[in-house]
């Protein structure tokens, strides 16, 4: 097979796709890495940083990372601005309770980790905005209980009610009497 200028000419094609000459031309355009690992696990104090990672640190943090896509998905994160959903709070409570040497313990929350509490005491967060904290459906009760709220203030004889009431209270003066029942009650 001839390449001129990095393009394989037509002529070729058909020796291109034969099984045997494109095994060959595949293997030599595109090397397959082998899968040979390691017998045992390298020391850690003197590998190289790429055998570390690929034996000490991907095999814990990439099934963190998807497990972290999965609960993304679930938060519908991909399909909103704004969450309540946070991402280094998920990876930093799945790796901790995934750590083997915590193998033994039972499951620990986010905010009781013991490095985080004390994070936590020195760097305190902003609360969480209540529209974040809500579901979409808890958001529309309260949505839809304060439209009626407003509807049913707006009518006329509720109008005319709080009128009623806000001048009772005026002639009356609750508040002076309040006020001179326990001045009565103290001098008991």
């Amino acid at each position: 097979v001839s390449l001129e200028a990095g393009i394989l000419q037509p002529s070729h094609m058909e020796q291109f796709y034969s099984a045997p000459a494109a095994d060959t031309i595949f293997q030599q355009f595109v090397p397959i890495p082998e899968a040979t690992p390691f017998p045992e696990p390298p020391d850690p104090k003197i590998c190289s940083p790429q055998e570390y990672l690929e034996y000490y640190i991907f095999p814990v943090l990439l099934p963190g990372m998807a497990e972290l896509l999965h609960q993304a998905k679930k938060e519908k994160c991909f399909e909103r601005k704004r969450t309540k959903f946070i991402a280094c709070d998920f990876l930093t409570e799945w790796l901790y309770n995934k750590n083997p040497k915590r193998k033994d313990e039972s499951f620990t929350e986010f905010f009781s980790i013991p490095f985080v509490k004390d994070w936590l005491k020195d760097h305190p967060r902003p609360p969480i905005p209540l529209s974040l904290l809500l579901s979409e459906e808890e958001a529309s009760i309260v949505i839809q209980s304060f439209w009626r709220g407003y509807r049913v203030r707006c009518d006329s004889e509720i109008q005319e009610l709080r009128q009623w009431q806000k001048q009772l209270r005026e002639n009356k003066n609750i508040i002076k009497r309040v006020q001179e029942f326990w001045t009565k009650q103290e001098a008991k």
